[in-house]
This record gives structure tokens, C-alpha cells and sequence, in this order.
């Protein structure tokens, strides 16, 4: 994770809009890195080992994909084998952008370690899996946790978990995250990061995954502190599939990362002074005491044949106490600088 608050990774969550095609997903990376994301993800599981035959849809895979098939046969649709992963990982090493991917189970989690994965990412599903946790504790690894759904108590258990596996809290990040697809702006409450950062001082940062529609709420995110935005994508959102309605097509992903990169730019380093285009400017738009009527030799200056106006080349109007009662040193002209 980059130190500098000046930066925050942008993840392009690809998840599983690649549907289960190889192609898509190659092609998903593409989009990822031509939009400039720092970061493209996927997911890795073995669909059989995450979810038991009689788990339901949520509510808004439902809506997306109907309810004639179980949860579980959805998901084996969006499972790609090993091998494609080997394949993604070279594409994206190809394209100049980082390949990530989360596991939904241990035997994936193993797969993604022999992989090389040296950034790990806990989905807010398994934020109380303890085994899951212990996992990839043990290896005392960079950590992205995600907290969909969970409380306070929830986060410190998990980093406690984490803690006794092996893995510092300062080189775990901390995700606030509504598990809704797409999640209600009510529902958002983007101040709870900033509660998260000052609940476990120890964390390496804070971010935001984010589940709402359009840019605005992650960009908001950024401008709070958020070291890392995740944000689903697709290549069209009306393909078939429980995330493509809540992702961003490629033309609003390249928006997205363009947006973090000028708020980003826009935050500085906090510190008030005058910018080096503010100098050139202050002239000109400040004020100087100018004489506002004929001023002979010893003449005493004051309101009568005094005022301020622009430019702020001269005498500043802050000193307009300070000459009000003055002689005159020489004369001058209306609109002449005193």
C-alpha cells in the first residue's frame, strides 16, 4: 500500500461480470488498465466449498438473475478454473496493471498464495470466518478488509484474529462498505470511515468499497481520506448477471479514476499560504491606498483625498490608519498610488 496520503489505489472490482468467460475477463482487464486503475480484481472460489445447495439469493441477485436457479447454481456459472487465473495474472503483468483476486475459501486462498498474491483482500462475508481468517494472517501479509455489514466489535474481533495469526494491524487497511448492490445513498453513511480510522489507531488506513450508483459518493470518499477505492465494472450493464446493473460501464470507470486523480490533486498538504499563482494574482487583486483627488506638497491626507482601490502594488489599505493625518510628501495625481 502507498504511504503517501497524496495517492489512494483505485481497484476496478471486475468480481464476476466476466461470467464465467475467459475472454471477458481478459477483456475486463483492458478496460481496467486503459481507464487507469491502479488495480484489477476478480474472485476466486470454488463455488461448492462457499455456498451450501439450500442458500438463498439475496434480494438483488433476485432481481438480476430471477429465482428459478439457487444460489449456488448461479455461482458456478461465474467460476473460472486455475489455470485461467495463471493466464489473467500474465495479461495483467502485460498490461501495467496489478492483478488482484479475493477467496471465498481455503483451498483458493492457498491457490492465490502459490500464486504469488502479496496483497490480500477479506470480503465482508468473511469478516467472522475464523479459519479464513487465521489463514491469511499467518501470512503476515498486507491486508484489505472489508466491512459489509459489520459493527465495531466485528472489526476488532477480526483484527484480533488477525493479530494472533501473525499479521500487524498497521499493515491492515480497513474498508467501509454498504453490502447492498446498489446501495441506497441513506444507506451509505461515509462518515463511519472516518469513525473506523479513529476506532483502531494501529490500522494502516482506511478506505471505501463502494456499492452506490454513479462516481460521486466514492469521490467523496477520497476527499475524506480513503487510501483505497474499490468500485465494480463491467463491460455493459445489461448483461446477464447479479453484479452488471450495479457496476460502471467503461466510459464512467475512466471518469471515476480521472475525478480521484483531481481530487486528489485538490486535497494538498493542508497548509494555508499563498500559492506560487496566488503571488502573481495578489497584486492585482488586492488593494493599495490611491489618491482620490489632487494631492499638492504637505497637503493631509484622509478620507477627503484618499481611498483604496487596485492595484496592491502599493501601500496596503491595511495601513490606511497609519497615513490617514499624513503630510503629503509631493503631489499627486487622482488614481495615483500614495
Amino acid at each position: 500500500m502507498n504511504e503517501n496520503q497524496q495517492h489512494a489505489l483505485i481497484v476496478a472490482e471486475a468480481g464476476v461480470n466476466h461470467n464465467g468467460d475467459i475472454n471477458l475477463a481478459h477483456k475486463l482487464i483492458d478496460v481496467a488498465a486503459e481507464a487507469g486503475a491502479d488495480i484489477v480484481k476478480f474472485q476466486t472460489f470454488h463455488a461448492e466449498s462457499v455456498i451450501s445447495a439450500c442458500a438463498p439469493k439475496a434480494a438483488y441477485q433476485q432481481k438480476n438473475t430471477g429465482t428459478e436457479e439457487s444460489q449456488l447454481d448461479m455461482v458456478r456459472k461465474l467460476e473460472l478454473p486455475a489455470e485461467d487465473f495463471h493466464a489473467l495474472n500474465k495479461h495483467c503483468d502485460e498490461r501495467g496493471i496489478v492483478f488482484w483476486s479475493t477467496a471465498f475459501d481455503l483451498a483458493s486462498v492457498e491457490f492465490l498464495h502459490n500464486l504469488g498474491l502479496k496483497l490480500w483482500k477479506i470480503p465482508s462475508g468473511e469478516i467472522t470466518n475464523l479459519p479464513y481468517l487465521r489463514k491469511i494472517g499467518q501470512y503476515q501479509a498486507e491486508i484489505v478488509l472489508s466491512t459489509g455489514m459489520a459493527t465495531l466489535g466485528d472489526i476488532e474481533t477480526a483484527l484480533n484474529i488477525l493479530e494472533h495469526a501473525g499479521t500487524l494491524r498497521k499493515n491492515v487497511t480497513v474498508l467501509h462498505c454498504t453490502t447492498e448492490y446498489p446501495a441506497p445513498l441513506e444507506s451509505v453513511n461515509l462518515r463511519a470511515m472516518q469513525t473506523i480510522r479513529n476506532a483502531f489507531p494501529g490500522i494502516h488506513g482506511v478506505g471505501y468499497s463502494d456499492h452506490t450508483e454513479g462516481i460521486e459518493i466514492a469521490l467523496a470518499a477520497v476527499a475524506m481520506g480513503a487510501r483505497l477505492i474499490e468500485k465494480h465494472f463491467t463491460l455493459d450493464k445489461q448483461m446477464e448477471g447479479p453484479d452488471h446493473k450495479a457496476s460502471l460501464d467503461p466510459r464512467e470507470l475512466r471518469t471515476l479514476v480521472t475525478g480521484v486523480r483531481h481530487v486528489l490533486a485538490a486535497l494538498g498538504n493542508g497548509i494555508k499560504h499563498p500559492t506560487n499563482i496566488e503571488m502573481q494574482n495578489r497584486i492585482v487583486a488586492r488593494k493599495s491606498l490611491v489618491c482620490s483627488a489632487p494631492i499638492c506638497k504637505g497637503d493631509i491626507l484622509g478620507k477627503h483625498n484618499m481611498t483604496v482601490k487596485r492595484p496592491g502594488s502599493g501601500i496596503s489599505a491595511l495601513r490606511w490608519d497609519e497615513y490617514c493625518g499624513r503630510k503629503a510628501e509631493r503631489n499627486y495625481d487622482v488614481d495615483e498610488l500614495i
